[in-house]
């Protein structure tokens, strides 16, 4: 069994495989074709290299990875004295896949504790709406879980969050808008300590890295985590949108700076062809992407599994993409 086909068959065992296949339908026409058309009926040489940098570049992988992979391959190309360029596909593949690494980046929540997830990131990628479903996913799973609805600046932040608590069949604790969003975080816990929850996930309000105020703010939110409920912090989830490409990785950057950030939430992966950017966000930032959303459904937010990516990302369900 040739080597595409043995991650197909990796795939097709694995639980959401097929969903995570299709929710990267658009990467793979938009990207990923592109990145194998490069190695098609070519010989190697310099002008293959800087046209696959090119490609990676423009599938949002990032600057420096992309020239990261094309050095290794040059590297691998001497050592196993490659001759065919349509072998550099799956040396590119599994480059791919040492980046990525085969640990599965699970969320660091404890037992029998209350966990606090804290959920950061800017306006519109979907931050709200990966809450309700992380709180449904978590309750299925038997977990008692209450949401913190920090968000008092955005109007209709509160009424959103409650929505999906309904939906999740979770509880929210909630203040009016405007409110001070420490003293809502202080009131969660409060009451998640009180209704032995396992996990309290805190909304925030959207901020960007340069606005000091809302960084200020959300340093005083951790403050009061870390004085009402000593350890309880275990995850500071950055949720980026996938269909932004290079500015979810610009993000990335500032947010993990800035904010302690230790996983990312992935929205919109099925709406987009910058799939890529999971690559670069790793690479570049060694910021775990720990939960994808694939879709609309409660069930769309997926864990998120290494090596079933880059096998749904460089495979389809036709045929094997040549080089065994």
């Amino acid at each position: 069994m040739g080597f595409f086909s043995k991650l197909k068959e990796s795939l097709k065992g694995s639980f959401g495989g097929e969903k995570l296949s299709d929710s990267l339908t658009k990467t793979r026409k938009g990207f990923i074709d592109k990145v194998f058309d490069v190695f098609t009926g070519r010989i190697i040489d310099e002008e293959l290299f800087e046209e696959l940098e090119e490609v990676l570049i423009q599938g949002d992988v990032g600057v420096n990875t992309a020239v990261d992979l094309v050095e290794k391959l040059r590297e691998r190309i001497r050592a196993e004295k490659i001759k065919e360029a349509e072998q550099l596909r799956r040396v590119l593949v599994e480059e791919i896949i040492k980046i990525m690494g085969d640990e599965i980046p699970n969320l660091d929540l404890a037992d029998d504790e209350l966990n606090i997830i804290l959920v950061v990131g800017v306006n519109g990628v979907g931050k709200t709406t990966s809450i309700g479903k992380l709180a449904y996913k978590l309750k299925a799973e038997g977990k008692r879980v209450i949401l913190g609805a920090g968000d008092t600046f955005r109007a209709g932040a509160i009424d959103q969050l409650k929505v999906w608590g309904q939906r999740a069949g979770v509880d929210v604790i909630s203040h009016n808008e405007g409110a001070d969003p420490a003293a809502v975080v202080y009131d969660a816990i409060k009451a998640a300590i009180a209704r032995k929850a396992d996990v309290l996930i805190i909304d925030t309000a959207g901020r960007l890295h340069n606005k000091v105020n809302l960084m200020e703010e959300l340093k005083k939110i951790k403050r009061i985590i870390d004085n009402e409920s000593v350890g309880a912090l275990k995850e500071v989830l950055l949720a980026l949108d996938a269909t932004t490409g290079q500015n979810a990785l610009s993000q990335a950057k500032t947010f993990g700076q800035a904010a302690g950030v230790t996983g990312v939430i992935l929205t919109k992966l099925d709406g987009t062809a910058k799939g890529g950017v999971v690559i670069g966000i790793k690479s570049e930032y060694d910021l775990p992407v720990k939960l994808i959303g694939v879709g609309e459904r409660m069930e769309d937010l997926q864990e998120f599994i290494p090596r079933d990516f880059v096998a749904a990302l460089f495979t389809d369900g036709e045929d094997e993409n040549n080089a065994g």
